[in-house]
């Protein structure tokens, strides 16, 4: 023990991790969320989280309560890129004693459905529509709403949006994702002249095309390009819900 430091002089408190995990599903964004299954808020929904053990770090806390509180394979939690959000420290947000959580977050394609049944402190686990979420356990409404608004940033100055597409997409499918994060209606020229020229966006896939169904010409389609950020950055329109 360093000399002088008493740890017994602060009072102790626990260490928590919180995901918000989202996906676009039937051209809506989603939420994984469990059903708690265990006081406090039995019943309530919840970001999926859980208690970091002594010898563990937020994020490997962060993946192991992920895997057993919805079910889904570890190998699949591992690959996550995951993105701390910040840290949730106000004294009474959570009933059982003073705890401090880390949040991370996330936006990923084609993540299955979770397990039937959850394990931990959840009843079960599924991928809720965010439009639909009402209430949630302790501040994670408060949570979720930061974590939109980290994701919905990072579409702005990254090529994420790409990753929700099929390998090969018309601009209308790219666009359709930015107005599902962002709950906002985008300029069909204007958003297609920012793409086109944003360098390393997308590349053109020759003499490739695919209907649409109006009554136009086939769309042209497009693939992602080398670019991981997007100079400049693709910003949201004024007044757009966040």
């Amino acid at each position: 023990m360093t000399a002088g430091y008493d740890p017994h002089a602060f009072e102790p408190f626990a260490v928590t991790v919180d995901l918000a995990v989202f996906t676009v599903r039937a051209g809506a964004l989603h939420v994984l969320l469990i059903r708690r299954g265990q006081e406090p808020y039995t019943g309530a929904w919840a970001l999926p989280g859980g208690f970091v053990l002594p010898r563990e770090s937020a994020e490997t806390a962060a993946r192991r309560e992920l895997a057993e509180e919805t079910g889904l394979p570890e190998e699949l939690v591992a690959a996550l890129h995951l993105e701390q959000l910040r840290t949730y420290s106000e004294p009474d947000r959570d009933p059982r004693m003073r705890v401090v959580s880390v949040a991370f977050t996330a936006l990923v394609p084609d993540l299955p459905e979770p397990a039937a049944e959850g394990g931990g402190d959840a009843a079960h686990a599924r991928w809720l529509a965010v439009h639909d979420v009402s209430e949630l356990a302790f501040d994670h409404a408060v949570i979720l709403a930061d974590a939109r608004e980290r994701i919905g940033s990072k579409l702005e100055y990254t090529c994420l949006a790409t990753g929700f597409c099929p390998p090969e997409f018309t601009l209308g499918e790219l666009q359709s994702v930015y107005e599902t994060v962002w709950n906002t209606s985008l300029d069909r020229p204007n958003f297609r002249r920012k793409v086109l020229a944003t360098p390393g966006f997308v590349e053109a896939v020759p003499g490739a095309a695919r209907l649409t169904g109006g009554r136009g010409k086939p769309a042209a389609l497009y693939r992602p390009g080398p670019a991981t950020t997007l100079h400049p950055p693709l910003l949201r329109p004024e007044g757009s819900t966040r």
